[in-house]
């Protein structure tokens, strides 16, 4: 699972200008962001990029999720 969705909000950023700003298409990234696929370790890299976070600040704790 990831946070992305929850760091664009936090960020005030829309999905939309993330899409703009890496090479993959609206439903790639709307899928990543509602935790329907989780994207490969290099596109978190670039996510967190892009967002200026940790990588390791997007993804969630599997104990976490249990909570």
């Amino acid at each position: 699972m990831n946070r992305i969705k929850q760091i664009l909000e936090e960020k005030g950023i829309t999905q939309i200008w993330q899409d703009e700003k890496i090479d993959e298409s609206f439903s790639q990234t709307n899928a990543y962001v509602c935790n329907r696929r989780q994207p490969r370790i290099e596109w978190l890299y670039e996510i967190a990029s892009l967002l200026d976070v940790e990588t390791k600040n997007l993804l969630v704790n599997n104990q976490e999720i249990k909570k």
